[in-house]
């Protein structure tokens, strides 16, 4: 019993001495050095400054500069897609705009591609002299001086937002760290888009809301007749005329009267 006793006793003040003081740790209680990592990132500085934009228009220039830098590309724009069913663009320079625009007009293209919902992650053209997706639009490319083009949706589940671009006058510009990194601008840019178009949305309907009550109180004091009456006057003209009601309110708060009135 007492050999029994002193094993224990050895066991259990032995190696978790030697343990606790540090000295030859056992090989599981050793720090492991892990390797750096190599995966392909942004500078952390863009990707913030992406979320720090004042609108939804100023988010589609700062990812249009900070990919085009970021890529070592010539040039960079953003197709946007509005819920209204509109478009708008923003780029580095005229010769992208130029070539988004183009694709708008033509109707085919990679910015175009990449905003379908059966878009794959990335577009990309290596060279636009073998390319065949975009028959009328490739040659116009390649005469404002381009020939690799990668192009990505910038979405969130649900949402569209529109298309990111990059631009470079070298076949084969982009590579697979390439593509990764604007794939992690495009998500970044596509979640600041969503917050900014929200409070836009939010503050569209707030100023609206703001205007037509100011034309409500317009017309009561002119004509001598309670707020839901002239509110009632106010909502049967946006019907009769097919105009929206904001507009009405824009225009009784400008001429001080209905259009018919100011007519």
């Amino acid at each position: 019993m007492t050999d029994v006793a002193n094993i224990a006793g050895s066991c259990a003040s032995g190696p978790r001495a030697r343990w606790d003081n540090d000295v030859n740790p056992p090989p599981l209680a050793r720090k492991i050095p892990m390797p750096p990592s190599t995966e392909p990132t942004p500078d952390p500085k863009h990707l913030l400054a992406l979320h720090e934009a004042d609108s939804s228009a100023d988010t589609a220039e700062r990812l249009c500069e900070h990919t085009r830098t970021a890529l070592a590309a010539d040039s960079a724009g953003v197709l946007r897609h509005h819920r209204s069913g509109d478009t708008s663009t923003a780029s580095t320079d005229s010769r992208v705009a130029e070539a988004q625009q183009l694709q708008l007009e033509l109707d085919e293209g990679p910015c175009l591609d990449a905003l379908r919902d059966d878009a794959p992650d990335v577009v990309w053209a290596a060279d636009l002299e073998h390319e065949s997706r975009w028959p009328t639009w490739t040659p116009r490319a390649r005469a404002l001086g381009y020939r690799s083009v990668l192009s990505m949706g910038l979405r969130t589940t649900g949402r569209r937002f529109g298309s990111l671009n990059v631009y470079s006058a070298r076949p084969d510009a982009f590579g697979v760290d390439d593509r990764a990194v604007a794939a992690l601008m495009a998500q970044h840019a596509s979640l600041a888009l969503a917050s900014q178009v929200d409070r836009e949305t939010l503050g569209h309907a707030l100023d609206s809301r703001t205007q037509i009550g100011v034309a409500t109180g317009i017309l009561m004091a002119r004509y001598d007749v309670s707020q839901e009456q002239a509110f009632g006057v106010l909502r049967r003209y946006s019907q009769h005329a097919n105009v929206k009601l904001r507009e009405v309110a824009d225009r009784v708060v400008e001429t001080g009267g209905l259009p018919a009135d100011a007519d």
